[in-house]
């Protein structure tokens, strides 16, 4: 039956029903078929998986990334970021580099992250002498940095569903976060040194610092959020807030660049996202209902028992279903549909929780690049106006990048565990 539901969830998705939609019906239909679940549990069901405290921290920074976006503070942090390094060789791959590393610690999405950035930086780019489908493939690889860095959407709800530490798991994504941002700044610098890529103009001193100034309170946003988890002032949450009234603050009051017309867009996208990750949430939480009563993932934990299936070898699997599912799934989607799988699987092979979180999400991250319906690649391709092919050209050397930086990152659990080791 497992199967039957998967391809009636499947066949559903090539209907074009939404995610969240075509997982519920899927699985509700199986219910029906088996006759043993009472459908009033349904409803219940659905509605209690969104109840949750630390759910609200997804709305939360969802509107933070969007005031971010079009309150002007995304537009004078690129500008900084232009001034201080868009002259050297590559500056300008640097520049866009480190504005997706500061919008993810604000918004906790890869779409929003290279959709904001790259309305800027790709006419900046090309026009600056570099090749459009190098500049596509680099903003479509630097925005998966969205779900990486700290506060990032699927650790919330890779938290929740596992029940660890939303504030570690946060932690334990900042070495990493940090590795794939210097990875890509290297890659970038050679990359732009091979075909003589871009020296932009070079800005005095007087303009950089000036700048520096209009923009340092775009600077100092990412500070609070991460800043108030880590010391244990507010949960994640809370800073979510605190992020909205700060952001809003700085939008109308410092910068004046949001109205009452900049509002009402800020918060129609903010309840568009909002409400389809809380579709996807509640739907998946059915489905995680279905297969613990049918004990799917106590079966496929015998299995891999009776078959003595070493760690690398789970971690390879694991990928593999991973990386064909971050094709054409979002990232929300697949970590609570596959997380009530895979977690007991490696919690009895013995992997620490927070080094499976981060194998996890950089799986994701390279399937939201990954050909033929990545959803990065289809962000850039719509910002970029761009047919999706040649996004794909661009994003080929990007995805090997992360697929390096990834066993990597399973060779080496500390890097994703030391951190929040020393968290008290």
């Amino acid at each position: 039956m497992i199967f039957v539901l998967l391809a009636l969830f499947i066949i559903l998705l090539l209907l074009r029903l939404p995610i969240g939609i075509s997982l519920a019906l899927s699985t509700i239909t199986v219910m029906l078929f088996q006759g043993d679940y009472s459908m009033s549990m349904v409803p219940q069901r659905l509605f209690s998986a969104m109840y949750s405290f630390p759910l609200l921290a997804i709305p939360g920074f969802v509107l933070s990334g969007v005031i971010l976006a079009q309150g002007g503070i995304s537009k004078y942090l690129i500008h900084t970021m232009r001034t201080w390094v868009g002259h050297l060789p590559g500056g300008l791959s640097v520049v866009t580099i480190l504005t997706c590393m500061i919008f993810a610690a604000i918004s906790g999405s890869s779409p929003a992250t290279a959709a904001a950035v790259g309305s800027v930086m790709i006419p900046a780019m090309v026009n600056n002498g570099y090749d459009k489908k190098y500049v596509m493939g680099l903003i479509a690889a630097a925005g998966t940095l969205g779900i990486l860095i700290p506060p990032s959407i699927p650790f919330i709800l890779f938290g929740i569903t596992a029940e660890e530490s939303i504030g570690k798991l946060f932690m334990a994504g900042f070495i990493p976060g940090i590795l794939l941002t210097v990875s890509l700044i290297v890659f970038a610098i050679i990359y732009a040194r091979i075909k003589g890529y871009g020296v932009a103009e070079k800005y005095p001193m007087g303009e950089r610092i000036k700048s520096l100034k209009k923009s340092i309170w775009g600077f100092l946003l990412p500070i609070l959020i991460l800043g108030s988890i880590y010391t244990g002032i507010a949960t994640p949450t809370e800073s979510s807030v605190l992020a909205v009234v700060y952001g809003f603050f700085v939008s109308i009051v410092i910068y004046k660049e949001m109205g009452l017309k900049e509002l009402r867009n800020v918060f129609v996208e903010t309840i568009n996202i909002t409400s389809m990750i809380f579709l996807i949430i509640a739907a998946a939480s059915l489905f995680g209902l279905y297969i613990t009563n049918e004990q799917i993932p106590q079966k496929i934990g015998e299995l891999i028992a009776n078959n003595d299936v070493q760690t690398w070898q789970f971690f390879i699997i694991v990928s593999l279903i991973l990386l064909i599912m971050g094709t054409f799934l979002d990232a929300a989607a697949i970590i609570l549909i596959t997380l009530p799988i895979f977690f007991p699987i490696a919690t009895l092979l013995g992997i620490h929780p927070y080094h499976f979180a981060v194998v996890m999400v950089v799986n994701l991250e390279i399937g939201m690049i990954t050909p033929p319906v990545g959803l990065n690649l289809f962000v850039v391709s719509g910002v970029g106006k761009e047919r999706i092919e040649n996004v794909v050209r661009g994003i080929i050397p990007f995805i090997l990048l992360l697929l390096f930086i990834l066993i990597i990152l399973i060779i080496f659990p500390s890097l994703s565990t030391w951190f929040p080791s020393i968290m008290n």
